[in-house]
């Protein structure tokens, strides 16, 4: 298990079909951390190539086919009952890992008209939901109501 002492997100980049802002990301990713209550290094976020995230999103969704983002949490977490709570309960902690395929980012941030740096900064807000256990997939709109609300607040579109 990875320690949340580091005083900056820790981030890798392993793919290089996409300039990344480093720094921006990290700065993005330090506000979201910031919002919720968590220490700097709460996640590891690593950028990677679509075939890559093809491979991941196989393995561990059964699905064959390249996404934007996928997480890891640390350990098996159950739905929250409300945002605060959870953050409380897991300051301090490491939540997990999420991966991001840049070039998927960018063609989705495009659709939607923005840059793929505003696209990754709301992938690794919604990365971060599901490390504290929301599920889009099976919540009934709550994991979209939390991300709404938060985006807001940290200024993401």
């Amino acid at each position: 298990m990875r320690s949340a002492r580091h005083s900056a997100p820790v981030m890798q980049n392993r793919q290089s079909r996409v300039p990344l802002p480093v720094s921006k990301l990290e700065r993005c990713l330090s506000r979201i951390h910031q919002e919720l209550g968590f220490g700097c290094a709460a996640t590891f976020v690593r950028f990677v190539t679509d075939t890559e995230m093809e491979r991941l999103n196989k393995k561990f969704r059964n699905k064959a086919k390249a996404t934007d983002v996928l997480s890891f949490p640390s350990e098996r977490r159950s739905r929250p009952r409300a945002l605060r709570t959870r953050a409380k309960q897991l300051r301090g902690s490491f939540l997990g890992d999420i991966a991001i395929a840049p070039a998927v980012a960018r063609r989705n941030g495009k659709a939607f008209g923005r840059s793929a740096p505003e696209e990754i900064c709301i992938l690794m807000l919604h990365g971060v939901l599901h490390l504290l256990g929301y599920d889009h997939e099976t919540d009934r709109g709550e994991m979209r109501r939390v991300e709404a609300m938060l985006r807001r607040r940290l200024g993401l579109r």
